[in-house]
């Protein structure tokens, strides 16, 4: 007699499993990059990153965590280095390191479609196969928003224009702009980015060249792609553009996606700015976030490989107290998310307006 190994409920969520990522992980932008956690079962719900601060830096601020020279009159580097300066046979006095903690407390999300038994046995098209594909599309989406909001929180922030806040951010992304980022990145040993996760469920990285990666909305494209030294992405002279790569400008890697949402209506008045940026009313100018990041700069769980969901696909028919008729079917999942910004000085957010377009 044939082995029976499972039964019908069960055989369909092992495959189930693997046809949500097979539709989540291809529409990953955010979601390939950071480091990646694996975060174990029966583990508490709170994760603790651990990071030394390097000596001469205090936890004051973003860039005091990071540089070796602090502000100060008079010759740094001579004061560095005469405190260094050893005696013979005098043991110096032994310096301690810092840690510096980063704290995320782990989230549930979930999403659930529901449908009946005469779908199920009688519509002429596979709803049940089509809310499998939603689901995956879905996490996805809810990751993206997970991720973008935790990153577009960075204390490091910059401004079009003569902006000091988002609600005067009065210009467009510049040359002149994103020089002040890399600046800054470079001052606080932000290394560039040279790996990005594959387009599978499983982990792994694929080599690129180096630059700062940055994240934003596919309605600032066309003011990208003026900046002075940029290099469409079919014009590289070597190595592999990034999925959704547009191309570079100087140190940096522009990503767009079109679900990295704007702050509609945030910025200066549409008059003052002269009505050349867009607005979804005609009052304020919308302002777009853009995230950089330089490496390890933001760590998140992650939903990679079969054991990080817990689907559930409930076919009509499965009779129960609340169904008792079995006429009613499920298909959704649960999953844990968080995201954490490991380094305030390994990365920026950067708020623009986007030019109108003309003929």
């Amino acid at each position: 007699m044939a082995m029976q190994n499972f039964s019908l409920t069960p055989a369909r969520i092992g495959k189930y499993k693997g046809q949500i990522l097979a539709h989540a992980v291809p529409a990953e932008v955010l979601g390939r990059t950071g480091r990646q956690v694996k975060f174990p079962k029966n583990n508490s719900d709170t994760y603790v990153a651990r990071r030394w601060l390097p000596y001469g830096a205090t936890a004051t601020n973003a860039s005091t965590q990071n540089q070796f020279f602090q502000n100060g009159t008079g010759s740094r580097d001579v004061a560095i280095a005469t405190a260094h300066l050893t005696q013979e046979g005098v043991t110096p006095a032994p310096d301690s390191i810092v840690p510096l903690d980063i704290t995320v407390v782990m989230q549930q999300y979930s999403c659930l479609y529901g449908f009946t038994d005469k779908t199920y046995d009688l519509y002429e098209d596979d709803i049940p196969q089509q809310m499998i594909t939603q689901v995956g599309e879905r996490m996805t989406f809810v990751n993206e928003m997970i991720i973008y909001g935790a990153l577009r929180a960075c204390t490091n922030q910059y401004f079009g224009g003569t902006g000091t806040t988002v609600a005067t951010t009065n210009g467009a992304i510049s040359l002149g702009l994103v020089r002040r980022i890399a600046k800054n990145l470079q001052a606080n040993h932000g290394k560039p980015v040279n790996s990005v996760l594959k387009a599978s469920a499983n982990y792994g990285t694929d080599a690129v060249a180096q630059g700062y990666t940055v994240y934003c909305h596919t309605d600032l494209e066309p003011d990208i792609r003026d900046l002075p030294n940029f290099i469409p992405a079919e014009k590289y002279a070597s190595g592999t553009p990034m999925p959704n790569e547009i191309g570079k400008c100087e140190r940096f890697r522009f990503i767009t996606s079109p679900d990295l949402p704007s702050l509609q209506d945030a910025g200066a008045t549409v008059a003052s700015t002269g009505s050349q940026f867009y607005s979804t009313t005609g009052t304020n100018i919308d302002v777009y976030p853009f995230i950089v990041a330089a490496q390890d700069a933001w760590g998140q769980i992650a939903v990679r490989g079969k054991e990080s969901l817990n689907p559930t696909y409930i076919p009509p028919g499965e009779k129960s107290k609340s169904d008792p008729l079995g006429q009613r079917g499920y298909a959704g999942t649960i999953w844990w998310k968080s995201v954490m910004i490991e380094n305030q000085g390994w990365m920026a957010v950067g708020f623009v307006g986007v030019k109108v377009l003309t003929n």
